[in-house]
């Protein structure tokens, strides 16, 4: 199995620290507001990574952090948190705030079958660890105390920007000027922040009352989980030049040596080929999307149709191939699961062509592509048989592929109802054919059945 790992910038073979075991550190949500289609093709990409790594046999320990405390609103250290800021924009506390939000986060996963970690670790639960953290770099002479509060001092770690392609002294000599003098350099960044008294989330500690910034969880979270030695961590491209970058430092400087072997990085989604912007108002998530007839499930399609590393463009087009296609999908795999055809088809070189495809860095697309060649062959039971296997892969819904033919025969008896101008009987119907489970929506050349 082969995945490209940005830290070397090449593809190599994923050689566990633990023979059959892969431990995997997944960056995860800022619960301060709800989850967008962008953030969850973020936790759709560690599903697949998930299931790839399944279906080769290894087991893993997983885990994700909730972050609940210290982003603030910059990566520069700077604003508020972003949790104050959502608790002042709903009158609620932090601490509802958190569980709310990741109340509804949880949600969005579980409706887009999403594959979760073996722990979900919250920022807030681990304050003891993070101080014990800290107080260790600033004992081994990576971070200085100022002030505001704890940073670690990036001239200190020689090898500060190999995951961004930036050396250390172009990092030194190209940050910006900061507003606070005590910084050592401007790049410096927080391990710990002092609160003023009217901060609404601070902890004590030995350098008085406050909170950790934000990087600070993730080392030490995954290192308090998954040991010394973590085989893959994941997150979005944006977070590779100053959250990832950081982790590496406080990782090596923490405990001496490499800590994560391979760093993977999800690329953005666009909107209509450009940015995501309240502004624009093209921030959709799973309600927006099935507001306009397309379900989660239709989603997780569109998302194999890109490979992970890629931009990726959403449209409403896109989505409505994605969700055409995944329909055709399903009735023809329920045209194989009830053959009674017994065809000599050579599905052990299908299975080679499938898994070298995933086994390739997730080529995800490709692999849809085999899956789509073998479905046009002459129906067979053991097509979908084998679909079943590759569906450990896609995680797609095959316990109702298609309507049952009693809904079918009700729809079309309501379909001619309305050629007929038979309203009355036309919505006796539909509501016998909600009662079973189903919707049907109109369109322009008739109507859909949608499965609740």
């Amino acid at each position: 199995m082969k995945i490209f790992n940005s830290l070397t910038r090449r593809k190599e073979t994923l050689v566990p620290y633990e023979k059959d075991t892969v431990r995997m550190y997944s960056c995860g949500p800022t619960v301060y507001s709800y989850p967008h289609i962008g953030n969850m093709r973020a936790y759709l990409f560690m599903d697949m990574l998930r299931r790839v790594l399944k279906y080769n046999g290894f087991k893993i320990k997983g885990v994700m952090n909730i972050t609940d405390v210290g982003h603030l609103v910059s990566d520069a250290d700077e604003g508020e948190d972003k949790m104050i800021v959502a608790s002042k924009r709903e009158h609620k506390s932090p601490w509802e705030i958190a569980d709310y939000y990741t109340n509804i986060f949880l949600n969005e996963a579980k409706r887009l079958n999403i594959d979760m970690p073996e722990t979900i670790c919250k920022a807030t639960s681990v304050i003891p660890e993070i101080i014990t953290f800290v107080k260790t770099l600033l004992e081994k002479g990576y971070a200085y105390e100022t002030s505001k509060g704890i940073y670690f001092d990036i001239s200190t770690f020689p090898s500060y920007g190999r995951l961004g392609g930036v050396s250390l002294d172009d990092k030194l000599a190209g940050a910006r000027i900061d507003i606070d003098g005590e910084k050592r350099h401007p790049a410096d960044f927080a391990l710990w922040i002092k609160a003023p008294k009217q901060h609404i989330m601070q902890w004590d500690s030995p350098w008085g009352k406050g909170y950790p910034g934000w990087h600070i969880e993730c080392s030490t979270i995954g290192i308090k989980y998954l040991g010394e030695h973590i085989d893959i961590h994941t997150g979005g491209v944006e977070h590779r030049p100053v959250h990832h970058e950081n982790e590496i430092a406080q990782d090596e400087a923490y405990v001496g040596h490499q800590v994560v072997q391979n760093w993977m990085h999800l690329e953005h989604l666009l909107i209509d080929g450009g940015k995501m912007s309240k502004s624009l108002g093209n921030v959709y998530n799973l309600d927006a999307l099935e507001k306009k007839g397309f379900s989660p499930e239709d989603y997780r399609y569109f998302f194999f149709t890109a490979h992970y590393s890629k931009q990726q463009n959403f449209t409403w087009d896109g989505m409505e191939s994605a969700k055409n296609a995944l329909k055709s999908l399903k009735a023809i795999l329920k045209e194989h699961k009830e053959s009674a055809q017994k065809t000599k088809v050579k599905i052990k070189n299908v299975e080679r062509d499938f898994l070298e495809a995933i086994n390739d860095d997730l080529n995800l697309p490709k692999a849809l592509g085999i899956v789509w060649t073998v479905l046009r062959m002459p129906r067979d039971k053991q097509i979908y048989d084998l679909f079943v296997k590759f569906n450990q892969i896609l995680g797609f819904n095959l316990e109702d592929e298609v309507a049952p033919d009693e809904v079918e025969k009700l729809a079309k008896e309501r379909w001619q109802a309305k050629q007929n101008k038979d309203y009355a009987k036309a919505d006796e119907i539909r509501n016998q054919i909600s009662q079973m489970g189903f919707d049907i929506k109109d369109t322009k050349d008739g109507y859909e059945i949608l499965k609740k």
